[in-house]
């Protein structure tokens, strides 16, 4: 099967103000480039750290788009740096993360201060500057998790969801967005993969014969995330219906003629994926295209999605990418990669 699309045309974004932080990376810049081309928000804040990358996003840019952009360095760990940029602010997208599992393993005080002790100041700025809605993004290895990243965003998630108890009172409401592996992101395996046959590479390396992975786009990821952003009321954590796909059927779509070569799974790696747990199940509803994990908590008045008529999971569910009902093929894969550049972007 191809993958599916997610609707995001409905969503009235019309003279908001938008902040999204870790806004230079491959999540980021597309997420920009959908607003300015199918919304019309009054300005869109990049909040992110790396001012070479702020020049090179800007520069991308053409005069009239950038009249709608603003460009504030910064790091989530600084509190102030946050507050400051959070001003005058409608929807914040939190995409900022320290992602790499193996430098999290090695600098893990960092991992922390970004993934846990910024997201908990991107909740604090968030309610002082009375924000409407702020949604974080997620990964599926923070279910389970064997590693220090999804340690970290598993507290991550558990911040944002609380925090809705912290915002009572306020307007300002909280939900994360959890998905997969994004095809061709920066820091993905198709990135490396491209990079090994260019430079003349006769096989390419995998892990496990059995992996399975769940795959999104860049694209689909970003309409997901916006129309999340339409139908959140707070606490839900929202995980798009994604197909899954062997590992080994990647190498068959990027390069037919290429063997593999099997090099064992890494420390902190996962076989399969999981994105909901059979713990989760008691309150996963199913809308269709898309599962809405609702919060185990009520510390906060709020409507419930369940009150809408949508169905509970079944008892004992669990979302996993070799249990997944939905399958790509090599040739719908290889469709899909031809779109996607070397850089993901």
């Amino acid at each position: 099967m191809a993958l599916n699309g997610f609707d995001s045309s409905n969503v009235n974004l019309d003279g908001k103000s938008i902040l999204i932080t870790g806004g230079t990376g491959s999540f980021g810049k597309k997420m920009l480039k959908q607003l300015l081309r199918h919304h019309n928000p009054r300005r869109v804040i990049i909040f992110a750290r790396g001012e070479y990358n702020h020049f090179l996003l800007q520069t991308s840019l053409n005069e009239d788009d950038r009249k709608k952009v603003r460009f504030f360095i910064g790091d989530v760990r600084d509190m102030e740096r946050v507050a400051m940029a959070m001003r005058g602010i409608d929807i914040v997208i939190h995409a900022a993360a320290q992602k790499q599992v193996p430098l999290a393993e090695y600098n893990p005080f960092e991992c922390i201060r970004t993934n846990v002790m910024g997201a908990e100041n991107v909740v604090q700025a968030s309610i002082q500057a009375g924000v409407g809605r702020v949604l974080a993004l997620s990964t599926d290895k923070a279910v389970n998790p064997i590693n220090l990243y999804g340690a970290s965003k598993l507290a991550s998630d558990k911040i944002f969801v609380a925090a809705n108890a912290l915002a009572a009172g306020t307007d300002t409401r909280f939900s994360v967005v959890r998905y997969g592996n994004v095809l061709g992101s920066r820091g993905s395996v198709i990135p490396f993969f491209r990079k090994l046959l260019k430079e003349g590479q006769t096989e390419l390396p995998v892990t496990d014969e059995r992996m399975t992975r769940f795959w999104i786009t860049l694209e689909q990821a970003v309409d997901f995330t916006i129309s999340c952003i339409d139908i959140m009321r707070g606490g839900e954590i929202f995980v798009p219906k994604i197909p899954s796909m062997l590992i080994t059927d990647l190498v068959k779509a990027l390069a037919p003629e290429a063997g593999t070569n099997i090099v064992g799974i890494r420390p902190g790696e996962k076989l399969h994926e999981l994105m909901i747990t059979e713990h989760n199940a008691p309150t996963t509803l199913d809308l269709g295209d898309r599962y809405i994990i609702e919060p185990e908590w009520s510390f906060w008045s709020r409507p419930a999605h369940k009150d809408d008529g949508h169905q509970l999971v079944k008892e004992n569910f669990e979302y996993t990418s070799d249990q997944n009902d939905q399958w790509m093929t090599v040739e719908a894969l290889r469709s899909t990669l031809e779109s996607i550049p070397d850089e993901g972007e």
